[in-house]
């Protein structure tokens, strides 16, 4: 049996510093709760080291 990772929680990384949000353990700095996708993460979203912008992340691999 093959196992695939869903495209909703699929793993994305910051292009600025490397910082890897993972949705099934969420982002406590910024009260993002386990199971978020990044898709639905708010428009303003910011990473938690660097302050980059959510458009400056990119899918893993």
């Amino acid at each position: 049996m093959e196992t695939k990772v869903s495209t909703e929680l699929k793993e994305y990384v910051c292009g600025q510093c490397g910082y890897i949000y993972n949705p099934l353990k969420g982002d406590k700095k910024n009260k993002i709760p386990p199971g978020v996708p990044f898709e639905e993460l708010p428009d303003d979203y910011k990473c938690p080291l660097c302050g980059a912008p959510k458009s400056r992340f990119s899918p893993m691999l």
